[in-house]
């Protein structure tokens, strides 16, 4: 007997009027509405520490208690591990897992719940070179909302890959209150950051998201960081130096708030528990602008 499998929803093409010159955006889910949730987008260049500071992050929410959502937005799906300890199942998997028919699963399908009460979600991501990552991030936001489970968050953090390339990368954006950046003190990271600045601009046209600022990662100084923020209007909302008790948490498995004590671990700890309570309190919308790629070449660097 042959089994025919159940193809997911198509994505159309379609131009998109002020969300940026030339777009051509896919036809994704309506943004989060109906809940009171703060919700954040994290993004960075890769391999920069967006897992780290994002479960870290959500810890350091739930430390001053907030109910959290992490969701992982990274084919790889390890966005969430230090929380849960394993890599779970992802929102693709489970969706493939029955076909399709979302109405066949439950939240205790692709919810899991991490360190601290965080509750878990991995959106996964198509094969290599087919698909498209904002179906993916539109699909888990629409099981979400379907199982009522932004009801009772308080705070949603989605942890995007990478630099944004294209509206897939961005479809998180769609459904962001802040969008924040994670860079280190070099030319690689900031450049990422101007794109992605400039992402977070266009998609401010259409929709409720705003700029928030830098958290400085994996960096002793600050001094490129700080020339570029003095030149685009960006702000640094946290700083966290390339620490080994870093790297030894995530070998580990575990959040920073899990680690032994010491000065500098504490430290760490109380700058994200810091950084938690002013994105909770809120802060007026950046007016940041993006560079010319050529000013950001000319700008940074030593004299």
């Amino acid at each position: 007997m042959t089994v025919l499998m159940r193809e997911p929803p198509r994505l159309t093409a379609r131009p998109r009027q002020g969300d940026g010159e030339g777009s051509v955006q896919v036809h994704m889910d309506e943004a989060v509405s109906g809940t009171t949730a703060k919700v954040f987008a994290i993004y960075g260049k890769g391999g920069i520490g967006k897992s780290t500071t994002s479960s870290n992050l959500s810890v350091a929410f739930s430390k001053i208690g907030k109910k959290v959502l992490q969701i992982g937005c990274d084919p790889k799906h390890d966005s969430t591990f230090t929380l849960t300890k394993r890599l779970i199942p992802t929102v693709i998997d489970v969706l493939e897992s029955v076909q399709f028919h979302a109405e066949e699963l439950r939240a205790e399908d692709f919810v899991f719940e991490g360190y601290n009460g965080v509750m878990c979600v991995e959106a996964g991501g198509p094969p290599a070179g087919t698909g498209c990552g904002g179906y993916v991030v539109g699909q888990t936001v629409k099981l979400l909302k379907e199982h009522h489970l932004l009801d009772d968050t308080d705070v949603v953090i989605f942890d995007v890959l990478g630099d944004v390339v294209c509206g897939g990368f961005a479809a998180p954006l769609l459904h962001a209150e802040r969008g924040l950046v994670v860079a280190a003190n070099d030319f690689d990271s900031i450049f990422a950051m101007n794109r992605i600045i400039a992402a977070i601009k266009a998609k401010s046209k259409n929709y409720p998201v705003r700029l928030g600022g830098v958290i400085c990662n994996r960096s002793a100084g600050t001094d490129q960081i700080d020339r570029f923020n003095a030149a685009s209007g960006m702000r640094t909302l946290a700083h966290f130096p390339d620490l080994d008790v870093i790297r030894r948490s995530r070998l580990k498995k575990a959040t920073l708030f899990e680690m032994e004590g010491s000065a500098e671990l504490e430290a760490v700890q109380a700058e994200y528990i810091r950084l938690a309570e002013a994105l909770w309190a809120g802060s007026d919308e950046l007016e940041a602008a993006p560079m010319k790629d050529r000013d950001i070449f000319d700008l940074l660097g030593f004299d």
